[in-house]
């Protein structure tokens, strides 16, 4: 594929068992009205591609919500159970506004007139229909509460990242999340009072501040919940004091904080049950997690004994029980209780084959020990890919995932670092790649790569660099500053050229860079240039097979251009396939299409065995 414009898309007719997990029937876990728990709202790939679908599980009955060409991903319901909400954008582009739904069906409707279209910064939906919604757009954000009989108005507008961060139960109070001290990677809190429409405030638009929460540079606050109590200000935050994510709770109307002292290593998250008297914790620890109760009266913490693996999302019902996600890296994911009763099942189609146990794999490396998740085949790996995670706030879990099954059934050894810049091992850690963005995960990359081929699990001579927007990124900027050590990249999705990026990409992601970097290309060109993998294409010697969605507002078209440009007038080795949606594709017959095509791409470029 030297020079070549493009990959073309393989039949989809007989292809092998792996592709059929992309397609295999699977549903999220179900969100459910707070005042009518027998309300529920879920994600599922019935019919090929992700839709939201109603289920009133007092009859058990279900029915698709949305249809829309690229699918839908992103909606919930309203407090009283009468409607649901998704958000709509144009073939994944992100760019769209708020629709909703009867919960028992019947015509769409815009949900807030008056709201413009803008990419999403967060939304709540109180009592009584008021709605608060929050927008990005070129000209940085606004947040606008709505009341029956009310005209929109806004309550918050500023150059900087912010967004709707918590409603109280009762809709008197909002907390917002914002970036005015300059870095939107590390938010800071302001509690608001929405008054009426008459009622003198302290800033336009009809909100008065009552506090402000900022744990200073590099501290980050998420605010995850009001007490699911009307008329209790407290709010569940997520902190970073203890150079990890741990939790406290905030006075939303005094500003009095309290930190919940919790035993466990590793990151939380939690959420209030809904009598507001304990909470549900999610612990993660290491790539894999666990659930416990925390009791807000006397600190008792129990555990939940949920599997080994990744338990994905979970919520506290009305009745006591607890609803969870949960898979494995060898086992698909299942909605279920703590009994181990399916709460929610496909109701069509075969469920996917398992996939392969994942061990740990701990190697030194400079700034410390670099955790990685190993799944392999029963026989001699035909090589081994190094599958990079993307956020690059996020990391790699012992979790259920056709990509890396297929991965598995063709042959391959799968590797997945979780490197400095990953979440999941404190907020050092995460933040360690600022030091030098790009090269600080590469060399985490390379750390483990050198452990397991002196280990001899790996043959130095047949090893793929892979992933996903930032995973992407990676692997771009890999196979040029590190050339002597990947034989063959794959980039999906990618940051390419960081510079054309930057003034294509989206606002929100716009503000990430400038606290990732300290600052624009114009203001600190060298850290650009350093991090931008077009800066190394001269160096590139691996194949490299590059897809680009057209729509994308996040890894825009343009700047992986620019470099296919470069590629092309070496006349060095590669392919992209473009695809018509955004920032991936929630239809699963296009998933498939771009495996198979990196499948025959490894076969093509890949060294013969022996």
């Amino acid at each position: 594929m030297t020079d070549s414009p493009r990959a073309v898309p393989p039949p989809l007719e007989g292809l092998p068992a792996w592709a059929d997990r992309y397609r295999a029937p699977r549903v999220s876990l179900p969100d459910w009205a707070l005042d009518a728990p027998d309300h529920c709202v879920f994600t599922a790939n019935f019919g090929g591609k992700v839709e939201l679908y109603a289920w009133d599980r007092a009859t058990d009955t279900r029915r698709q919500a949305t249809d829309r060409p690229e699918g839908t991903a992103h909606g919930g319901i309203s407090p009283d159970g009468e409607w649901i909400w998704w958000f709509a954008d144009t073939d994944g582009d992100e760019f769209g506004v708020w629709r909703r739904q009867p919960f028992e069906g019947g015509a769409d409707e815009v949900a807030v007139d008056g709201v413009p279209a803008a990419y999403p910064a967060g939304l709540e939906i109180g009592p009584e229909d008021v709605t608060v919604v929050g927008t990005s757009d070129d000209d940085g954000t606004a947040i606008f509460v709505h009341s029956p009989g009310d005209q929109l108005r806004t309550v918050y507008a500023s150059e900087h990242d912010a967004s709707v961060g918590a409603l109280s139960r009762d809709g008197r109070l909002l907390v917002l999340e914002h970036s005015e001290h300059g870095d939107s990677r590390h938010p800071a809190l302001r509690s608001v009072r929405l008054a009426d429409a008459t009622e003198p405030t302290t800033v336009p638009g009809g909100a008065a501040v009552l506090a402000d929460l900022w744990d200073g540079p590099g501290k980050g606050l998420e605010a995850v919940a009001f007490s699911p109590i009307p008329g209790d200000p407290r709010v569940l935050v997520v902190h970073e004091r203890h150079d990890r994510p741990e939790l406290l709770l905030w006075d939303a109307e005094t500003g009095a904080v309290t930190e919940l002292a919790i035993a466990l290593p590793g990151d939380l998250e939690a959420d209030f049950y809904p009598d507001g008297s304990a909470l549900l914790v999610h612990h993660d620890h290491h790539g894999r997690s666990g659930l416990y109760r925390y009791d807000l009266v006397d600190g008792t913490l129990t555990d939940l004994e949920v599997p080994r693996g990744l338990v994905g999302s979970a919520t506290a019902r009305p009745d006591g029980s607890v609803w969870f996600s949960w898979s494995s890296s060898e086992l698909p994911s299942r909605v279920q209780d703590l009994s181990g009763a399916v709460v929610l099942a496909p109701t069509e189609g075969r469920p996917p084959a398992p996939g392969v146990p994942a061990r740990d794999v701990w190697a030194d490396g400079e700034g410390g020990p670099v955790h990685a998740l190993v799944c392999a085949p029963a026989g001699p790996p035909r090589a081994t890919v190094f599958l990079v995670h993307g956020g690059p706030t996020a990391h790699d879990v012992d979790g259920f995932s056709a990509e890396v099954a297929a991965y598995v059934d063709n042959g391959y050894q799968v590797v997945q670092v979780n490197y400095r810049g990953s979440t999941g091992y404190g907020s050092a850690w995460r933040d360690a790649l600022e030091a030098d963005i790009g090269h600080t995960e590469l060399a985490d990359l390379a750390t483990v790569r050198a452990h397991l081929v002196a280990t001899g699990e790996v043959d130095p001579g047949r090893i793929v660099l892979a992933g996903a927007s930032w995973g992407g990124y990676l692997t771009l900027l890999g196979v040029g500053a590190q050339p002597e050590l990947w034989t063959v990249g794959v980039a999906e999705v990618p940051v390419a050229d960081y510079v054309a990026a930057f003034a294509d990409e989206m606002e929100g992601l716009k503000a990430f860079d400038r606290s990732l970097f300290g600052g624009s290309p114009d203001e600190v060109p060298e850290k650009y240039r350093r991090a931008s993998p077009i800066t190394y294409v001269d160096e590139v010697r691996a194949p490299v097979l590059i897809t680009i969605g057209e729509n994308d507002p996040r890894c825009p078209a343009r700047q992986v251009d620019n470099y296919l440009a470069r590629l092309a007038e070496r006349r060095a080795p590669h392919a992209v396939y473009r695809f018509d949606a955004g920032h991936g594709s929630l239809v699963m017959d296009e998933r498939v299409r771009q495996a198979a095509i990196v499948f025959a791409f490894l076969d093509e470029h890949l060294p013969a065995v022996g």
